[in-house]
Order: C-alpha cells, then structure tokens, then sequence
C-alpha cells in the first residue's frame, strides 16, 4: 500500500512549484520585502511623502543591511526631539543607542549637504528682501547692464529671484503677467540704468510703475519698487520717493 506522501511527491513538478503570485507575495516577506516597498514609494510618489522616522530608516538601509532598521530610527528620534537633532548628536550618545559606526558616519552627510545646497541656492536664487540686499545685488549685475533698459525683477513668495528680463514695450503689462504666471511669481522690482538726469515727474518709468502696480495688485501681485541706478550716485527708489 502507497503512502499518502508519496503520492504527493510522485506528483508532476508543475503542480508542487510556486505560482508567480505567491513568490511576489513572499518577496514582501520581512525587512527585505517592507524595504522593498519603502523605495518603490519613494520612486512613484517621491521622498516628501515620508514621515521623519522613515526617512532616518531609509538612510539606515545601507549601513545596517539585514535588520529591521524602523525601531532604532524612532529610537532616535524619540531620544533627540527631531531630525536635524539626531544629525547633530554626539557619536557616543548615538552609539548608547545601537548606531554603528559606519551608521554614524551616514549620518554626519544630511546637514552638511543641506547647507551646501542652501549656500547654491542663494547664489542661483538671492534673496531681495531688504533694501541693502537690493543694493548688494544691483552692484554686481548692473555694472554690465544696457544703459535705459528697463529690466524687471520676478520674486517669490520668500522675495527670491526668479529671473531678472528686459521689458522693452511700456506699452502693454500683458507679457509681464503671462511671465510671472508661469514662474510663480508674486511680486516685482523694476530697475534702470540711465546715463543722464533722471526727472521723475516727466520719464515714462514712473507712469509704467504706476500703472504695472495698479493692475499688478488686481492680480494679487505687489510690486515693491522701481529703481534707478546712476554711475554717480546711490540707487533712486521711486517707491521711497513717494513716486508712484
């Protein structure tokens, strides 16, 4: 008499192998399968969508490669407050906590690039909140600028330059608005060069920065001032002028 076992051997290979949808479903079986997932996520739907403890346990994954790194990353940040706080904290204290040294040395990387491409940003992107940041701005970039073109500033929400293009027709704002739309732009600085005497009751600037501001606040745009940038003497705001 044949026992039960080996009929079920004796069974064709086809029938006792995996199907592909059981072998998908065992790959997401334990830290290899929940790591898996985590950068599936992150490649679909980006890494801001991540909570503070799964992004220090993704920056875990490489240095800790065969154990569950989610626990030791709330760890940490239970202990120390915040990301930037366990970034920042001594290597014995981190070390108390089960961080090795190879996790260490990962860890030392996230603020020094941050403030790397903070620094980039600045030079690509400055901020022109504050008069004498104006100032400090317009002395590099109008030295080589073309004398009586009017050029316009794009600033954002946190007054940082977005572009900085001529505007050769006064005639219309119509392509101003259609360029600060596209860039997200919410306000402006206008700004020229001029050679000769500037007379502000009389210079077609004053009435285009009268006009761009009234049709400018009618889109919830503001622009902050028109400047005019002399060889011999400081910058002229109109706007501190009572000009427009």
């Amino acid at each position: 008499m044949r026992h039960p076992t080996d009929i079920e051997c004796n069974a064709p290979m086809a029938n006792c192998s995996f199907s592909p949808e059981s072998k998908n479903l065992l790959r997401g079986v334990g830290p290899h399968g929940h790591r898996e997932r985590m950068r599936h996520r992150v490649m679909s739907a980006g890494a801001d969508t991540l909570a503070d403890y799964e992004i220090l346990e993704m920056l875990l994954f490489s240095s800790i490669p065969r154990r569950d790194t989610k626990p030791l990353a709330k760890a940490l940040l239970q202990r120390f407050g915040s990301l930037s706080a366990v970034f920042a904290a001594p290597a014995q204290e981190l070390r108390s906590l089960g961080v090795s040294d190879k996790a260490l040395l990962l860890l030392r990387f996230p603020p020094v690039l941050a403030d790397r491409l903070a620094l980039a940003e600045d030079r690509l992107r400055p901020r022109l909140g504050s008069w004498d940041q104006l100032c400090t701005y317009l002395s590099g970039v109008m030295a080589s600028a073309v004398p009586e073109q009017f050029r316009l500033l794009y600033l954002d929400n946190r007054n940082r330059l977005l572009a900085d293009e001529p505007v050769d027709d006064f005639s219309t704002t119509a392509p101003i608005f259609r360029r600060a739309l596209a860039l997200q732009a919410v306000s402006f600085i206008g700004v020229q060069k001029t050679l000769t005497a500037f007379h502000a009751a009389t210079s077609p600037l004053r009435h285009f920065a009268e006009r761009l501001s009234l049709e400018a606040g009618a889109l919830a745009m503001i622009v902050h001032d028109v400047v005019v940038v002399t060889e011999k003497r400081p910058p002229l705001s109109l706007r501190q002028k009572g000009f427009f």
